[in-house]
Parts: structure tokens; C-alpha cells; sequence
């Protein structure tokens, strides 16, 4: 295979590109996991996750993915035979709703177009319908990677608060977490869920789960067996920075490094840079005359973007030749929308000149693959990120 000159560009909606700095946080020696240095650092990064998760309960660090948190949050909160309510918002949810069904849970999962995220209207008539508080948790994926579509959580907090109804909010923030806002506490969560390799800039392997005080008490009476994911063993040994197992040491120096990363830039400089780029993306999709899977601007996704492909042209096709032309890997359609969208990812370690390039890459490769589209999406975008530094420069100097 021939040598490529530069860097790759990953802008797939995770895993993301992990900065150099974080690469070289994780270029160490491995460290004793039992030694007085480690509960130094785990203390560190135990502290740092609360406000990026935006909360002042315990975040639980597993090595495992975003799959092994969503069982964590299961095995942890619920019984065999409960019945929960989740919404079908697209690929991810429906995988989560898979996951409900192995563990014997029995989910009424609302059916959707996978173009609009949870309806709180329907969350609020299905919990108010249900006057014997069957239901024991309302599970939604708040950022919904195939569709690039963001639930209101706040307004699902709402629902369930004006049903009066005690179900646990369990919410999976796998690829809005550092870039989306996303306040855990706030907005009533019981078990959020993340992963390390979308907004955290990290290689995959780490899991989390942030939990309330109400998730904490249903774990003491479940009737789940669990063992690994246990959260009562691993919060009794992180009130010292240590872990009842082996944890992932090395990625623990770069989530450590990342987090700082993100506290020093400030979390809403985070959100609000994502916020632009997000919009920059939406302004070159439009310019080429292409739609935006996402229906309700309301619920537009500031970590991805997904693209509809003009009938008769397959969204494959053109990531192959983008790849090809370009050394640029962009986000492949999943599930009920496979070859029918492709996705630009436009998170973590990113800033406006990683995007030009992106979009610059996406609209040679429109061409490039016989694509019907305008020119200018690129233009139109660079001229939307002017705008904005112009703005912000005249607001700093006033």
C-alpha cells in the first residue's frame, strides 16, 4: 500500500481524533494500580469528571466500552420482568432495546422515523397511563449517532415530573458528552451513560456511568445479577482513587489529560464551539442543495451531521471515493438508513480549519462521485466562520 503524506482525516462521529497532548499523557510507564501514586490520580480524575458531566454525584469509570455502560445501567437499576419505556430515535436506541430484552426487562418501545428525536408529549400520556407505576425507567439516547438528531432531555424530565411518576431517567450520552450540553444534575438524570472515544478525545476502552442518590437506592433491592459492573464495590474503593480491579491505567493518564484539556478551554467554549461548527456544516449542506436527515432544527445535533444522498446515488459509493481521493473516512449510514446517508462528524479535537478541510474533501468528492449538488457549501460555511470569529473579536474588544 503506498505511503500517504499528512494525516489521516478521521471524521467519522467517533472514535474521534485524540490530540497529541492526550498521546503523549498515555506514552508512560504502566503504573502500579495499588501504589500511593494512583490513588493521587484517580482522586484527580474522579474529581474533573463532575463538571464536565455536570454534576455532583459520583461518575463511575469502567474499562469497557459504551456498550458494557448501558449494561452497567441496566444491571445496576432494574429487575428481570420490569417494564421500562424507550423510544425508537434510530440505530443506537434500537441496539439499547435489544440489550433490555436479553436481560429478560420487557420495553414498550415507541416507534419512530428515526428523523425526530423523544416526543416528550408521548413520554408524558404513557407514564400518565400508567397508574400502577409499572414502568420503572424511561431510557433514551440523547444523542443519536446514526441520525445525528439531539433529544430534549429537559423536556422528557418534564413529562415524567407532570405524570407524576417515579420511573429513573436513564440517558446515554455517548456521543453528545463534551459536546452538546448536558447537565446530569440539573436536568434529573438518574444514570448517565458515556463512553471515552467521541467528545472525551480518547482511544475506545473506557466506559461511565454518572449516577443520582435515587439510582444508588434501586441498586441496594434489584434483583439483576451482576458482578463486574457492580457499582457498590467500585464506589467503596473510589472514595480512596482506587479500583477493585485492574482498571485501564494507561487510558487513565490520557482521561486524565483530556479532562484538563476541557476545563481550561471552559465547558461552554466547548459547547458553543461545537454549536459552530455544527451550524458552519449545516450552512455547506444546504449551499449544495443536500438535505439534513434531522427534521426539527429544535433537535440538530452539534456533534454530527447526517446528509441524505439524492435517490438513485448511494452514500457508500461516495465515502469510497472520498477515502480514496482524499485519505478522509466519513460516518457510513447504519441500520434502516444504510447507504442513505453519510455523516460528517464534527467533534472533540476539532477547530475551524479541520472542518474547511473536511468540507472541502466532501464537496470535491460530490463532484468527484456524479453527485447532483450546488458548489459553494465550502464558501458558504468559511464565510459563516468569519462571521463568527469578526463577532466574537468585536465582542472581546467591547
Amino acid at each position: 500500500m503506498a505511503s500517504r503524506s499528512g494525516r489521516h482525516f478521521l471524521q467519522i462521529p467517533g472514535p474521534t481524533n485524540v490530540p497529541d497532548r492526550v498521546l503523549r499523557a498515555m506514552d508512560m510507564p504502566t503504573m502500579d494500580h495499588r501504589g500511593p501514586e494512583f490513588g493521587v490520580l484517580g482522586r484527580e480524575i474522579l474529581a474533573n469528571l463532575k463538571p464536565v458531566f455536570a454534576t455532583s454525584g459520583p461518575v463511575i469509570v469502567y474499562p469497557g466500552s459504551g456498550t458494557g455502560a448501558w449494561e452497567a445501567a441496566i444491571v445496576n437499576t432494574l429487575s428481570p420482568g420490569d417494564k421500562v419505556l424507550m423510544v425508537e430515535t434510530g440505530h443506537f436506541a434500537t441496539l439499547w432495546h435489544k440489550m433490555a430484552l436479553r436481560f429478560g426487562l420487557k420495553p414498550e418501545f415507541v416507534p419512530g422515523d428515526w428523523r425526530h428525536g423523544v416526543d416528550p408529549d408521548v413520554i408524558e400520556t404513557k407514564l400518565a397511563e400508567d397508574k400502577a407505576h409499572e414502568i420503572k425507567a424511561v431510557m433514551v439516547v440523547h444523542n443519536e449517532t446514526s441520525t445525528g438528531v439531539t433529544s430534549r432531555i429537559p423536556l422528557v424530565r418534564k413529562a415524567i415530573d407532570n405524570a407524576n411518576h417515579p420511573a429513573l431517567l436513564l440517558v446515554d450520552t455517548i456521543s453528545s458528552l463534551a459536546s452538546i450540553r448536558y447537565e446530569h444534575e440539573a436536568w434529573g438524570v438518574d444514570v448517565t451513560v458515556s463512553g471515552s472515544q467521541k467528545g472525551l478525545m480518547l482511544p475506545p476502552g473506557l466506559g461511565f456511568n454518572a449516577i443520582s442518590e435515587k439510582a444508588i437506592a434501586a441498586s441496594k433491592t434489584n434483583k439483576m445479577p451482576r458482578s463486574y459492573w457492580d457499582w457498590e464495590e467500585i464506589l467503596a474503593a473510589n472514595k480512596t482513587g482506587y479500583w477493585p480491579y485492574t482498571p485501564a491505567t494507561n487510558l487513565l493518564y490520557g482521561l486524565n489529560e483530556a479532562l484538563k484539556m476541557l476545563l481550561e478551554e471552559g465547558m461552554d467554549n466547548v459547547f458553543a464551539r461545537h454549536d459552530r461548527h455544527a451550524e458552519a456544516t449545516r450552512r455547506a449542506v444546504r449551499a449544495w442543495g443536500l438535505d439534513i436527515l434531522c427534521q426539527n432544527p429544535a433537535e440538530y445535533s452539534s456533534s454530527l451531521t447526517a446528509i441524505l444522498m439524492p435517490q438513485g446515488h448511494d452514500a457508500d459509493a461516495l465515502r469510497r471515493i472520498i477515502l480514496d481521493a482524499f485519505d478522509m473516512s466519513l460516518g457510513a449510514g447504519l441500520g434502516k438508513v444504510a447507504g442513505k446517508v453519510f455523516r460528517i462528524g464534527h467533534l472533540g479535537d476539532f477547530n475551524d480549519l479541520t472542518l474547511m478541510g473536511t468540507l472541502s474533501g466532501v464537496e470535491m468528492g460530490l463532484s468527484m462521485a456524479g453527485v447532483p449538488h450546488q458548489t459553494g457549501g465550502t464558501t458558504a460555511a468559511m464565510a459563516y466562520l468569519a462571521e463568527q470569529k469578526t463577532a466574537a473579536k468585536t465582542a472581546a474588544a467591547a
